[in-house]
């Protein structure tokens, strides 16, 4: 499975992230709102998205959104932890822009990414901060099942708690 695709539809597209998307992402990431539920609250600020940007690249799974009507950067999201012995990957680390909140964009992007990795995997996970109950709702609208509550260590970052959900491909198909 290559992490990194170029995946799209009418109107949102998911391009692999590169070191000169910086500034865009950033643009978008310092919003204090955007971080209120997560477990690093502080994000929002430049060097703390700077580790989150690294952590990104590194994973060599992460995309920036775009509004294919504007061409604007809107958020990010990537595929990580891929376990060929499990046929399992993870999706994740996914924020977009206020504008884009309640809004079609993270439904679609979701299904971009799980209709894909579904070609290759059985079960997809997402690793949810505790308190971020906005994105926990999210993901019950796409059909995941909390399995477990789990430490999760970010990039450079101390472990927090976290849910634990998953969409098995039998589900999603």
């Amino acid at each position: 499975m290559n992490l990194q695709p170029i995946l799209e539809n009418e109107i949102v597209k998911l391009i692999p992230l590169q070191l000169n998307d910086f500034e865009a992402l950033y643009q978008v990431a310092s919003d204090p709102l955007i971080w209120e539920q997560h477990p690093n609250k502080d994000r929002y600020k430049r060097e703390v998205f700077q580790n989150f940007f690294e952590g990104a690249l590194v994973s060599k799974g992460a995309f920036i959104i775009i509004d294919k009507k504007t061409n604007a950067v809107i958020g990010s999201t990537r595929f990580y932890n891929l376990d060929p012995e499990t046929r399992s990957v993870l999706i994740g680390y996914t924020f977009y822009g206020r504008n884009y909140w309640g809004s079609t964009f993270n439904p679609m992007v979701k299904k971009l990414m799980l209709d894909y990795a579904f070609q290759f995997v059985d079960m997809v996970y997402f690793h949810i901060g505790a308190h971020n109950i906005r994105s926990q709702k999210a993901i019950e609208r796409l059909g995941a099942v909390k399995v477990r509550e789990i430490e999760v260590a970010y990039h450079g970052e101390p472990e927090k708690l976290n849910f634990e959900y998953r969409i098995q491909k039998e589900q999603w198909a």
